[in-house]
């Protein structure tokens, strides 16, 4: 009976997972973990590439076939590809952010920052009372 009750218990919570992740493709987001490079395959080939926000992503163009976008910072931009003739070929918003697997948070009263590990622990946010956010690099203490 608990054998049953385990089982039961880890496929509802693998639906929820599995069902979080299509979420999250489908929303029309293109994520980019920050300080990575993810490779957009393209129909058709493209003259121009236009980043809303530099700071956040940069793109370069590998080939006109092959766009390599790569996260920044924190925050979300748009990225607009364009044929010879100036026909939109993608408006694409690009979201970066940090990959969730090796992160520490550290909570001091209202204060939040959020630790990348991997090796070694940087502070890569730093959250205060105020909701604003600024992102740094560097070694905790």
């Amino acid at each position: 009976m608990l054998l049953r009750s385990l089982s039961i218990a880890l496929a509802c919570v693998c639906g929820i997972l599995s069902c979080g992740s299509a979420q999250a493709e489908d929303d029309g987001l293109l994520r980019v973990f920050m300080n990575h490079a993810r490779v957009l395959k393209l129909d058709r080939p493209a003259a121009k590439v236009i980043v809303g926000n530099s700071d956040v992503a940069d793109a370069t163009v590998a080939d006109p076939t092959t766009i390599v976008i790569t996260g920044r910072s924190f925050g979300t931009t748009n990225l607009v590809l364009l044929d010879a003739e100036g026909n939109a070929i993608a408006d694409e918003r690009v979201l970066v952010s940090i990959d969730e697997g090796n992160t520490v948070r550290v909570y001091r009263q209202t204060d939040r920052s959020v630790l990348s590990c991997t090796p070694n622990c940087e502070q890569h946010a730093k959250f205060a009372n105020s909701g604003s956010s600024s992102a740094t690099s560097g070694t905790s203490p």
